[in-house]
């Protein structure tokens, strides 16, 4: 994915506290040509695990895991913040601390979308502490479904997330990791 490190390189914004703005590739304007590549690669890297759903959160995951998901001909359920009246209950509640949005955030799935039968891929933007996707596995968990693995355009090494989910014991692949975030402003990605 050397198209998207370069985009990072570019146009990424380091604002401190381990706050990494890609407004211009996924965030804000999305890069739909280079989403689409990212979500074949992850088809490709994950092709082996089976399978049947694709499953995130709102609002940032929801661009690469729908082009996984149309790489790999599959739905793409993806984790309410909000409950709309239309969502009726009983629903999958978790709940994880938003780094950007500063607090806690609820993350809500209909049975009527996941299910025991149900091998479920993760696929998020950022792959930082861990505990959004940690969210969602408990979700994946709670529905009785198989999670496969996890997905991430990118991953900062640094903050811990790939420890913490280990006891998922499922591949976890990220598209780009970051090892440092430094205070001069520079990003530095693992080659």
């Amino acid at each position: 994915m050397e198209h998207l490190k370069e985009r990072i390189l570019s146009e990424g914004k380091n604002l401190g506290g381990g706050i990494l703005k890609i407004d211009s590739v996924i965030n804000h304007q999305v890069d739909a040509t280079l989403m689409l590549e990212a979500g074949a690669e992850f088809a490709r890297r994950f092709a082996d695990t089976h399978p049947t759903r694709i499953l995130t959160a709102e609002v940032s995951g929801i661009i690469p895991a729908m082009a996984t998901a149309y790489a790999l001909g599959l739905p793409l359920v993806y984790a309410r913040k909000h409950k709309p009246i239309t969502m009726q209950e009983p629903v999958f509640v978790e709940f994880a601390p938003s780094h950007t949005k500063g607090g806690e955030v609820s993350l809500m799935v209909s049975p009527e979308f996941l299910s025991a039968v149900d091998r479920v891929l993760i696929i998020d933007d950022f792959l930082a502490t861990g505990k959004t996707i940690d969210a969602m596995a408990r979700i994946v968990q709670d529905a009785g479904a198989v999670l496969v693995g996890v997905g991430t355009l990118v991953e900062k090494s640094f903050e811990g997330g790939r420890a913490a989910l280990q006891g998922w014991d499922v591949p976890i692949e990220s598209l780009i990791i970051i090892d440092e975030m430094r205070d001069d402003g520079q990003i530095v990605i693992r080659e």
